[in-house]
């Protein structure tokens, strides 16, 4: 099985910044795309910003020049890197890993359990 650990989330003023990180471990070959969701509440779960195994790298409109996604291949880690937060951040973060697993054809997508981010005004 594959297993995504987050942290980091937490409560902050608008203005103000988070990293937040997520760990895979498990029975894992190769990690290909890893990326962050949020979901506010009553809407609908979005993409955030995700990096491919090449570090090729893609972020919503919203976060653009503010957010900053990177990732560590040696330990399956990727990080959330946000800056200048505002409350229109608050949501739930979830990570997202599209995993090849060992001794498995194919490739599977896991999800973390979600860190709250909260912005005050």
């Amino acid at each position: 099985q594959v297993r995504l650990v987050e942290s980091g989330g937490g409560l902050v003023q608008a203005g103000g910044s988070l990293r937040l990180s997520c760990a895979a471990s498990g029975s894992i070959f190769k990690i290909n795309r890893m990326g962050w969701y949020r979901q506010a509440p009553g809407k609908q779960r979005e993409l955030v910003a995700y990096i491919t195994g090449g570090g090729s790298t893609n972020y919503a409109d919203s976060v653009k020049g503010r957010f900053t996604i990177s990732r560590e291949n040696a330990k399956n880690t990727v990080y959330l890197q946000m800056n200048n937060l505002n409350p229109e951040d608050t949501a739930v973060y979830y990570c997202n890993a599209v995993v090849v697993k060992l001794y498995s054809p194919g490739m599977n997508d896991y999800w973390g359990q979600g860190t709250q981010v909260t912005v005050s005004s």
